[in-house]
């Protein structure tokens, strides 16, 4: 399926950003040229997120199981286009499904593993799709989460939904159980008929390979369609703002579900044809034994855990920063005494990110902004006339800063606008969404992030971010809608107004807190019952829950009616600082009208 106009191929194609190599042809040629090596292995805590032992597969043993995957999936009626929602923590198995798939031109959609009935409704209302591919249990043993028998519950409600897949010990009534089904080695002709069916999808690399979700200023999440070409021209932006060699070895830490995932444990390891070791879910002791027993040449880390490390030296012991000199962050803002302590107490250089699902980034590193205080908190004005910078992915996009009122852009420093994009990276709309899609982009076809910048540096040379433009809470680098959140809440019994507004947490960002105005009369409301209310009735993922309660007479609203959040704001982190030192992170403030 094409979704991109021909005009962009042709006009992409014809500048040589984009190519016919797909994301299984790239796999092709490692698997011809290196089979023994090692290209894929799990964390070695794997049994306390996923049933079974670590593993380890080299090209040539992914490939074996990618083709008995691709059986399973021709057997069971799955056919290019359709799609396929995959709810997998990080493990190997997840690059038989995602490169199986990519084979065969069906469509992934991958899914946090956090993701309940709430969250997945809505993803099968928007994409129909045909399988569910997961793990019979994701979690620890004896509470873990049952995923598939989820799935199959969601599949009575959502009739397109015909298959479950089931990786695991056991698979339930009407599951696939893929386990059992790829024990037995493919014959001579079903491996025929495999050919045939990968010569019949005929994938170029033009077609969708993936669906992946993010939240904006609506109350859903959206689907951004991302075809082989649209990945693969991401890659230039990891690989040479890092500096990563080919055959490296890379540290996964971030769920295989988005842009932060894909872009450096799929594309770029493609292109390079290194190995991914994969980490989940994030562990500091066992992140740190990785990055000393694994050799690792490339890894990525939270502002807030790269500040810890530097300020706790001894647990960096043993970690060969010969191999690791590049370090990737973002997500928040970088501190500049993290920057350069790295820098001159390791000879680790950090590399600044910004980036979204829809294909905006930003790379910041020490080539092209050498200062560390700098790169801190500047990007490169990156696809904008008269500025050279390292990474090609600069010269192939374009970017415009807008004043969000005025809609005049801005040229001049110190005046924060909206950053908007134009080029081979970006999206070009949303799945099954025509309105959505039509208001991501300005009239000059530019893709609005809702993000704010400014112009800064000595020539007016670098991006600083200001703040977001859309209603967005960051927990942890993943979007949490503030209106999702609140429209649930307004179901809540006790509930007669609500705001969800974010307050800063050093270790993830931000926390949700839900500033709340009691119904007259009713019990009163505590966290631990709107907590219950979103997980219990409402199925909602467990990151999304508020982790700070404000209670209020009433909203703060201007003279039109419209609540102001920055003063809810205030508040909240009032409440966040004052409860700073508490062992729970469960608080209650209330405040006079």
């Amino acid at each position: 399926m094409i979704l991109v106009p021909q005009e962009k191929i042709d006009a992409y194609t014809a500048h040589g950003w984009w190519g016919d190599q797909t994301m299984w042809s790239l796999f092709q040629r490692h698997l011809r040229e290196q089979p023994d090596a090692e290209a894929v292995a799990d964390a070695p805590n794997r049994p306390d997120f996923a049933h079974g032992a670590p593993r380890r597969l080299t090209w040539a043993q992914l490939g074996e199981e990618i083709d008995r995957f691709c059986l399973l999936l021709v057997s069971n009626g799955v056919r290019r286009d359709e799609v396929v929602v995959v709810q997998m923590p990080n493990c190997v198995e997840q690059f038989v499904v995602y490169l199986a798939c990519a084979r065969l031109g069906v469509i992934v959609t991958p899914v946090p593993i956090q993701y309940r009935e709430h969250e997945l409704a809505h993803i099968l209302d928007v994409t129909r799709a045909r399988a569910a591919v997961t793990f019979s249990r994701i979690g620890k043993a004896e509470a873990g989460h049952a995923a598939a028998r989820m799935f199959a519950g969601l599949s009575k409600a959502h009739p397109s939904l015909a298959l479950v897949f089931a990786w695991g010990d056991t698979a339930g009534e009407g599951m696939v159980d893929v386990a059992a089904a790829m024990r037995s080695a493919p014959s001579p002709a079903q491996l025929e008929a495999l050919e045939q069916a990968e010569r019949t999808a005929a994938v170029t690399a033009n077609d969708v390979f993936t669906i992946c979700w993010t939240s904006g200023t609506e109350a859903a999440p959206k689907g951004v369609p991302r075809s082989h070409n649209e990945w693969l021209v991401i890659a230039p932006s990891i690989i040479e703002a890092g500096e990563i060699r080919l055959g490296a070895r890379l540290l996964n830490p971030f769920p295989l579900v988005n842009m932060a995932g894909f872009s450096t444990a799929m594309a770029a390891w493609l292109v390079l044809g290194g190995t991914v070791v994969q980490h989940q879910p994030f562990t500091l002791p066992v992140f740190l034994q990785q990055l000393r027993d694994e050799r690792i040449d490339y890894t990525v880390a939270p502002p807030a855990i790269l500040n810890m490390l530097l300020q706790n030296e001894q647990l960096l012991a043993g970690i060969d920063f010969e191999r690791l000199s590049r370090i990737g962050s973002g997500s928040a803002p970088l501190s500049d005494w993290m920057v350069r302590g790295f820098a001159e107490r390791h000879g680790v250089q950090i590399v600044n990110y910004f980036g979204s699902n829809e294909g905006a980034a930003l790379s910041g590193n020490h080539i092209d902004i050498p200062d560390p205080e700098l790169r801190a908190q500047f990007f490169p004005r990156a696809g904008v006339q008269g500025y050279a910078w390292s990474i090609s992915t600069t010269r192939k996009i374009r970017t415009r800063l807008v004043d969000m009122e005025t809609g005049e852009d801005i040229d001049e420093a110190g005046r924060p606008g909206e950053i908007r994009f134009d080029g081979p990276t970006i999206f070009s709309g949303y799945w099954n969404a025509p309105e959505l899609s039509r208001k991501a982009f300005d009239a000059a076809g530019f893709y609005r992030t809702g993000d704010l910048f400014e112009i800064a540096g000595d020539r007016a040379q670098y991006y600083r971010y200001v703040g977001r433009s859309k209603d967005l809470v960051i927990r942890g680098g993943v979007n949490i809608s503030s209106e999702e959140i609140e429209n649930l809440l307004l179901g809540c019994p006790g509930v007669r107004e609500v705001a969800v507004v974010g307050v800063p947490d050093e270790v993830l960002g931000e926390k949700l807190c839900a500033c709340i105005v009691a119904a007259e009369g009713a019990a009163p409301v505590t966290l631990d019952a709107i907590g219950a209310f979103l997980r219990e009735h409402r199925r909602v993922a467990v990151y999304k829950l508020p982790e700070h309660l404000l209670l209020l007479q009433a909203l703060p609203r201007n003279p039109v009616g419209k609540i102001l959040k920055r003063e809810l704001r205030e508040q909240a982190r009032a409440l966040a600082a004052s409860t700073a030192s508490a062992a729970s992170t469960a608080s209650t403030l209330k405040v006079a009208a």
